[in-house]
């Protein structure tokens, strides 16, 4: 069974256009949910979940269990990706879509400090842990699925849904922030803040109807039928032993990206308002502009990947991440609220959203349909954790080491991103995944 041949049996339309909603409403949330604790850890956990003696020291406890997120994403790319590859893409959408649903609902009804002490904190951090196991198996699960929902023709489109929700999700937790920010500090700080995750069980109930109505995929169907002819279906061993290179890929690729966004997202932030004295709003404002600017560029990146492949797209994208290096820091040290929007939006609405778009079909090709779910949750997962969590960390390191705040190292870090992403993209495997594929078909077919 080649790639060729998978993509030959067009999966039945009506199906397709159940996958597209499932795949974009349950990103958008699970995101929508991640994002939220982030700007609520920086905002108002410190001061609701922790002792209120050291401020500051409550602040910094607050993000830390932000960053607990990224631990636990991993392992839910692995566990939940091997789930994937064994019984399904399904199963593993809809389990996940509950986790983070109800672990999100429930941090809107949690207890604060001043009502049950260290309780209060424990349940956050365990809630957190939960969050992070289903946003670590999200984006991986629903990449295989738009991909494997789709013919050949269409694939790049396709397998940029997930990415369209992940940006719907951002822009959508940004304004929420926003609207709950206009009020006044003690409405923020009594109530106001459950809100949105107390609605989360309504919209998570809603979004576990629509993935339940989403057929499996034609491609992990056939390779089930394939283990019951006689292959059986080892997905971890499969993927250490024969796919690892695909592996390597993956986690090239999501380092680079992961470094490279995450500066650009959340290093430029701090920095503007630690080094440039820039207002707080200015660089928010310019996130929300960038995110309203990224769900229009992932779809047109979608589509220009089904006309010069997505490993054009991703090479393009780093090249792109290069030349923007120096620039994007000349313009933010303008000081100039539009100079400052501007660099966002190329950085974070244009450049960064198509390479993650091109992102759901270059990975996808790394693996054979038997080891993909694995493979993507495995290598994105674990290739992102180091570098989303510690980039931005050595960024704001950098900076402050150097005289006079230069920073030219930072940008010497967006070269080194560039490249590293370029290097995955130029080892690609897809010709190796397309003889594997035919291999086992063969092997199959003569013990038939």
């Amino acid at each position: 069974m080649t790639l060729n041949n998978a993509a030959s049996a067009p999966p039945d339309p009506s199906s397709r256009k159940a996958v597209g909603p499932a795949v974009v409403i349950g990103s958008a949330l699970e995101w929508f949910d991640f994002y939220l604790y982030a700007s609520m850890a920086a905002l108002v956990f410190g001061k609701l979940f922790f002792p209120a003696s050291n401020p500051t020291t409550a602040t910094l406890a607050s993000m830390a269990t932000f960053a607990v997120g990224f631990l636990a994403r991993p392992f839910g790319g692995i566990v939940f990706g091997l789930i994937g590859d064994k019984f399904g893409r399904k199963t593993v959408l809809s389990a996940t879509f509950l986790l983070m649903g109800i672990s999100s609902g429930l941090i809107g009804l949690l207890p604060t400090y001043s009502s049950v002490g260290l309780i209060a904190p424990i349940l956050l951090v365990v809630l957190r842990l939960l969050q992070g196991l289903g946003a670590g198996a999200e984006l991986g699960s629903a990449t295989a699925v738009a991909y494997e929902h789709a013919d050949a023709k269409t694939r790049g489109r396709q397998s940029s849904l997930p990415a369209l929700g992940v940006n719907i999700g951002l822009f959508a937790s940004s304004l929420t922030v926003t609207v709950l920010t206009s009020f006044s500090e003690e409405f923020l700080h009594d109530w106001g803040w459950r809100i949105p995750f107390v609605a989360t069980f309504a919209l998570a109930g809603l979004g576990f109807w629509v993935r339940r109505q989403m057929p499996e995929t034609p491609e992990f169907e056939k390779a089930a039928r394939t283990a019951q002819a006689g292959a059986k279906a080892t997905p971890l061993r499969s993927l250490l032993r024969s796919h690892w290179r695909g592996l390597a890929v993956v986690m090239a690729v999501t380092m680079g990206y992961n470094g490279v966004s995450y500066i650009f997202k959340t290093f430029s932030l701090s920095y503007l308002t630690t080094f440039r004295d820039v207002p707080a709003n200015v660089g928010a404002f310019g996130i929300t502009l960038a995110s309203a600017c990224a769900i229009i560029t992932v779809p047109i990146a979608g589509r220009i990947c089904d006309f010069v492949g997505a490993k054009a797209v991703i090479l393009v994208g780093a090249l792109a991440t290069a030349a923007l290096a120096f620039p994007f820091f000349w313009l933010l040290d303008s000081g100039q609220h539009v100079a400052i929007w501007i660099a966002l939006i190329l950085a974070t609405g244009i450049v960064v959203p198509a390479m993650l778009s091109a992102q759901g079909a270059f990975l996808s090709q790394q693996f054979p349909t038997r080891t993909r779910v694995s493979g993507l949750g495995t290598g994105r997962e674990v290739g992102g954790a180091f570098s989303g969590g510690l980039a931005p960390v050595a960024a704001l390191a950098l900076v402050t080491a150097t005289p006079g705040h230069a920073t030219w190292a930072v940008s010497l870090m967006f070269v080194g991103g560039a490249a590293l992403i370029a290097v995955g993209a130029l080892f690609d495997q897809i010709k190796a995944v397309e003889a594997d594929e035919a291999q086992l078909a063969e092997a199959v077919g003569d013990k038939a």
